[in-house]
């Protein structure tokens, strides 16, 4: 393998972090000499690898607050949360984070100022800071810049505030990220860079919960749960402040830090809600809302305007929109959310950990599976995703669509005779619960629409 051909594989030759390490790595709680590389095939996978840690916490988050008595989860947000997670990480399957850190190291190959050693604790300091200062600025533009929030505003839509909250990820943030990113090429070595680019992001998951307070002097420096909260609220006082990834200087030094006020509850989401819990539809709809503007309006420069100004701009307004728009928060504070019987949230819960082994072989195998059985297991998370969605949506013909999704699997399982377990490396147990499970499911919906015809007479949300 040449040099050139190892830097696009970054973590193919890592050593899997341990579960005390992935639960430091949140807290960037990790020495320059342990997390120092020569290039990026070494580079730990830190992101892909901290699922445990994030159950624990968030298992923990689960019990304080039920022993506090406040409720900050509700299973149909939580888990299109950890759906929108999903669709981020399976973009990575299609190069994602290739291009970004091939673009970086052509950049540092060809125009690096100086050559700075990849094991010195100097340049990890650099790359933090440069890291940090980047986010910083690559996150207020994600804000600022229509396009760019567009993407972004996933990641906000959550009208729920916990650890969860921190798995809502956009599935085409990195495409501007990736270019905010590059003036570090010209000092830092790309597997320090790679080192902090997945820490920063991990360091932000502790940061999204309602169950601590403040942390004392840390205030003044680090990014915060306090701070952070301000940063996801949609109240007037909360927009557009607080951009920082681990050091808070950075929105006291230019202008955008806001202290969280404990005389006014905070109202998380976007200030015009999606009200839906189609991770999908939370991906995208952004994107189709921007269009039909762009569309809509008249004017060349307008239509730039559209594109290139902030979420609330209109002609006659500043930049970033006029903040009498914004409206106020009465209480109480309402979260989107439809009945679901009891039944149908074991359901989907029981679907959610069904496509989690070959969620997992297809993460930990992506180099090893056929080309042709990654697209089918893409295509197959992404229309279980969706179908879940629509259940707890109520959707018209949701329950329609999950019997024909089950109908189906069951079929390609039958049909492949073996050859997808093979290739996720199922043992023949799996195989026969994924079989049983599926074939059980589409019985069960094929019985329901029989039993209850007027379900598909439901009015769409």
């Amino acid at each position: 393998m040449n040099k050139s051909t190892e830097y696009l594989i970054p973590h193919s030759n890592a050593a899997k972090p341990d579960f005390i390490t992935s639960l430091r790595s949140l807290f960037y709680l990790l020495t320059p000499k342990e997390s120092s590389f020569k290039d990026v095939t070494l580079v730990p996978n830190y992101t892909d690898n901290a699922l445990a840690a994030f159950i624990s916490l968030v298992l923990l988050e689960l019990a304080i607050s039920t022993f506090k008595g406040k409720k900050v989860y509700n299973l149909n947000h939580s888990l299109t949360n950890v759906a929108a997670g999903v669709c981020s990480r399976l973009i990575s399957l299609i190069a994602a984070r290739s291009i970004g850190i091939s673009m970086y190291f052509y950049v540092h190959e060809n125009w690096r100022l100086c050559d700075l050693p990849w094991d010195s604790t100097s340049t990890w300091v650099v790359g933090f800071i440069g890291m940090d200062f980047l986010y910083y600025w690559f996150h207020r533009a994600a804000h600022e810049i229509n396009i760019l929030w567009a993407a972004h505003q996933t990641h906000h839509s959550s009208e729920d505030y916990n650890f969860s909250t921190a798995l809502r990820q956009s599935a085409f943030q990195w495409i501007g990220s990736m270019f905010f990113y590059l003036p570090n090429a010209f000092l830092v070595p790309p597997s320090v860079h790679l080192v902090h680019l997945e820490i920063n992001i991990l360091f932000q998951f502790w940061i999204h919960t309602q169950m601590i307070d403040t942390i004392g002097p840390l205030e003044y420096i680090l990014n915060t749960a306090s701070h952070h909260r301000v940063h996801h609220g949609r109240n007037p006082y909360c927009i557009d402040k607080n951009y920082a990834g681990t050091l808070i200087i950075w929105d006291r030094m230019f202008g955008t830090f806001a202290k969280e006020r404990k005389d006014e509850q905070i109202a998380y989401g976007l200030v015009h809600n999606l009200d839906t819990f189609n991770p999908f539809v939370v991906q995208c709809l952004s994107y189709w809302h921007l269009f039909l503007r762009f569309l809509s309006i008249e004017g060349l420069w307008n239509k730039f305007c559209v594109l290139l100004k902030g979420p609330g701009w209109e002609p006659g307004k500043p930049r970033l929109g006029d903040p009498a728009d914004i409206p106020q928060i009465e209480g109480p504070i309402v979260v989107y959310s439809n009945p679901t019987p009891k039944m149908l949230s074991v359901y989907t819960m029981v679907q959610y950990f069904a496509f989690t082994p070959i969620y997992d072989q297809l993460i930990s195998l992506r180099w090893n599976i056929m080309g042709s059985v990654v697209v089918f297991d893409i295509i197959f998370i992404l229309a279980t995703l969706t179908c879940l969605g629509m259940l707890f949506d109520a959707r018209k013909y949701a329950y329609h669509t999950e019997m024909c999704r089950c109908l189906l699997m069951c079929a390609i399982l039958i049909a492949s005779d073996g050859f997808l377990g093979a290739q996720h490396q199922f043992s023949k147990s799996i195989e026969t619960f994924l079989l049983c499970l599926y074939s059980s499911s589409a019985i069960l919906w094929t019985l329901v629409l029989m039993l209850k015809p007027n379900q598909t007479k439901e009015k769409l949300n």
